[in-house]
């Protein structure tokens, strides 16, 4: 179907360009003398600014229409992703990410309303393979920005090309859609709902369907008459946050700290580095078309703790590498268990009781987006005082804490 073409290559778009940023974070960090715990606060506010920019989407959305929202969107995308090339320090370079965080935002909403749009008009589901093509998008870029790197490349020349090349993906996308579906009115009614219940952006994970929306406009009062008091929907909702978290978290390492882990880990020289970035996105994808026939199969909880138990191996192995090959299987590792993770615990928030579909969800978004938002500094200020190798070492937690609160996704609706 043309129009689901559309839809992903508005999703594989979106995962190019900041997947083209990420395999220079080493030689990035090398120019502009960056220490750990500042490399740390500095790509932090890629996160910070996809929470800035809460109201932002559904505002434009209803304003110009989900369609113009990501085109402009990925424009302002490579503008960003270019810009930060340019860097002359970190606080530059913090600036260019924060708008990067919130462009990505807007553009995650409203390809996430024209999927919903094309989604209701087919009768059928489409946004899990519209996620898995946003994790190959970003897979192709960043094994193709690691060539360039190795190569040799212009950083500046190559991320401008990148937001070009994004830009006409997105255009031809939108010509294959077409007036197949009306996102406007989709977007209209996101719009309202967000005013009203809050309802946001999902994370750069891209795992759960917000198309609940307008149902949750019709759940909002009955749902409160269940006599469910907000300390215990949040008591309910916190193990599927802490799930979300550990899944974002192992996402965010990968972005920000892999390739700086094959430099001093494994000697891959830094211009090489982003293949350990590409590997743990690869395995992602992976684990993301697989994931809807493994879920079905044996249930989210248990394919989460096998998903929580990789997260740990892999961190291990990744502290203990001393030599590629190590290094790299253990980012695979990394990648294909913390694929499932944050679409399962969205998924389960939509059916958490005595809240809303979308009120569930809106809930463990926020609750993830605000945990995973101290991953990075946090793993800096680690690696400042006792090296990267302890730093990263908060990936066996994370997978600890995934094989805990695991069981906790088999949320039934009562």
């Amino acid at each position: 179907m043309k129009a689901a073409a559309g839809v992903g290559l508005y999703f594989t778009g979106n995962g190019v360009v900041f997947a083209a940023l990420l395999p220079w974070y080493p030689l990035l960090v090398d120019r502009l003398s960056l220490s750990s715990w500042q490399f740390g606060l500095v790509v932090a506010c890629f996160a910070v600014g996809s929470l800035l920019s809460s109201a932002l989407p559904a505002a434009l959305i209803a304003r110009f229409g989900a369609h113009r929202v990501v085109i402009g969107g990925t424009v302002m995308l490579g503008v960003a992703a270019s810009a930060t090339a340019w860097s002359a320090n970190g606080v530059m370079m913090a600036v260019c990410l924060l708008l990067l965080g919130c462009c990505d935002a807007i553009v995650d909403v409203a390809q996430n309303v024209v999927g919903i749009s094309v989604q209701e008009r087919a009768g059928r589901t489409i946004l899990s393979s519209m996620h898995a093509l946003w994790s190959l998008g970003g897979l192709l870029s960043g094994a193709a920005a690691t060539a360039a790197a190795s190569a040799g490349a212009d950083m500046r020349v190559w991320l401008a090309l990148i937001g070009i090349a994004a830009v006409l993906i997105t255009i031809v996308g939108r010509r294959l859609i077409g007036g197949y579906a009306s996102p406007r009115r989709v977007a209209d009614s996101d719009a309202d709902s967000a005013v009203d219940s809050g309802i946001e952006n999902e994370s750069d994970s891209r795992g759960d369907d917000p198309s609940g929306s307008t149902a949750a406009r019709g759940n909002r009062g009955g749902d409160g008459a269940a006599g469910r008091s907000k300390r215990a929907i949040l008591l309910a909702a916190l193990p599927l946050a802490i799930v979300a978290i550990c899944g974002a978290a192992v996402e965010d390492i990968a972005n920000n700290w892999a390739g700086l882990a094959a430099v001093e880990f494994a000697n891959v020289p830094a211009a090489s580095a982003g293949i350990a970035f590409s590997i743990v996105i690869g395995s992602q994808c992976l684990g993301r078309f697989s994931g809807d026939v493994l879920v079905t199969r044996f249930g989210a909880g248990r394919i989460a703790r096998l998903g929580g138990g990789l997260i740990g191996l892999g961190g291990i192995g990744v502290i203990a590498a001393q030599e590629p090959v190590l290094l790299l299987v253990s980012m695979g590792a990394l990648g294909f268990g913390s694929a499932t993770l944050v679409p399962g615990a969205l998924g389960a928030a939509g059916r958490l009781p005595g809240v809303g579909r979308a009120g569930g969800v809106t809930l463990v978004n926020w609750l993830m987006r605000v945990g995973y938002l101290g991953t990075s500094p946090l793993v800096g200020v680690v690696a400042t005082g006792a090296g990267l190798r302890w730093g990263l070492g908060i990936l066996v937690l994370v997978g600890i804490l995934t094989m805990v609160f695991a069981k906790r996704l088999n949320v039934r609706r009562t």
